[in-house]
C-alpha cells in the first residue's frame, strides 16, 4: 500500500509550482537550475518526495522568495494533536493559483484597472457559480441581484 505525501510536503511542493509559474519558469528550467531532471522537480511538486533544507534554500534563491514563502498558509497542527488542521480557505487559494486556470485568471484579472469592470466580473462569477448544471439558482441561494 502506498502511504500518501505529507499535508506539508504537498503545501510546500505547491508552493514551489505556484512561484515556478508565476515566473513563467518550466519544471525542465528550473531543474537545471538545480541540478535536477524535471521528474524530480515534478515529485517535490506533487509532495511524494520531500524537499531537504540545503535543496529548499536553492529553490528559494532560483525562484527568488525567502524560504519562509513554501510554508504560507501551511497546514497546522491542532491544538489536541489529532492530526492537522488546514486552514481551508487559504488552501483553497493556493491550491487554485497553482493551476493554469487559475493563474490565467488572476493575471487577466489584475490587468483590470476599472474597480467598476473588476466588481462586475466578480459578480458574473459568482452568479455563475451559483448556478446549477441546468442553469437554475443553487437550492438555498438567493437570485443574483
Amino acid at each position: 500500500m502506498k502511504k500518501a505525501p505529507d499535508p506539508i510536503d504537498r503545501h510546500v511542493g505547491s508552493r514551489v509550482r505556484m512561484q515556478r509559474v508565476l515566473m513563467k519558469m518550466s519544471q525542465e528550467k528550473l531543474g537545471e537550475a538545480l541540478g535536477l531532471t524535471f521528474q524530480q522537480v515534478q515529485k517535490y511538486e506533487k509532495g511524494t518526495n520531500r524537499i531537504g533544507a540545503s535543496r529548499l534554500q536553492q529553490i528559494s534563491k532560483t525562484l527568488n522568495v525567502p524560504p519562509s514563502f513554501f510554508f504560507e498558509g501551511a497546514p497546522t497542527v491542532d491544538a489536541t494533536g489529532d492530526g492537522f488542521a488546514e486552514e481551508s480557505s487559504s488552501q483553497y487559494v493556493v491550491e487554485f493559483l497553482s493551476t493554469a486556470e487559475g493563474l490565467h485568471l488572476n493575471r487577466a484579472f489584475a490587468r483590470i484597472k476599472d474597480p467598476k469592470v473588476r466588481k462586475r466580473v466578480i459578480d458574473l462569477i459568482t452568479t455563475l457559480a451559483d448556478q446549477t448544471d441546468d442553469g437554475a439558482p443553487a437550492r438555498g441561494e438567493d437570485s443574483p441581484k
